[in-house]
């Protein structure tokens, strides 16, 4: 029988040669190295987190808030780095949600077909 935590581990490393994960951190990278886009996306993410703590404690976003938010949005997807590193952020966030579903597969198997109604 396969050692599941060898296969994580295995997988970890799969993840890490990727090219999702190489164009992610090189996107990072110029991010941190360019003084105004790393502050514009500390900023960015600041408020991101903030308005995440309301959402999960129950709390209202307000109408500024969210407007502010938007703001943010248009103004660092003009940046190219930036932009650039979001959209890497888009392609691993997709790899990794293909990758739980795959890993989740056997679950669903079981519980999935007891909600079904044929």
């Amino acid at each position: 029988m396969a050692n599941l935590h060898d296969i994580a581990y295995d997988m970890e490393q799969a993840i890490r040669n990727s090219d999702e994960y190489q164009t992610l951190t090189k996107a990072y990278k110029e991010v941190n190295e360019d003084d105004i886009a790393k502050k514009m996306f500390d900023n960015f993410r600041q408020l991101q987190l903030t308005l995440q703590k309301k959402q999960m404690t129950g709390q209202q976003i307000t109408e500024e808030e969210a407007q502010k938010a938007q703001q943010q949005v248009q103004l660092i997807q003009q940046h190219e780095v930036i932009s650039n590193l979001m959209a890497a952020e888009q392609k691993m966030s997709m790899l990794i949600s293909d990758l739980n579903k795959i890993i989740t597969k056997p679950l669903e198997d079981i519980y999935g077909k007891s909600g079904d109604a044929s």
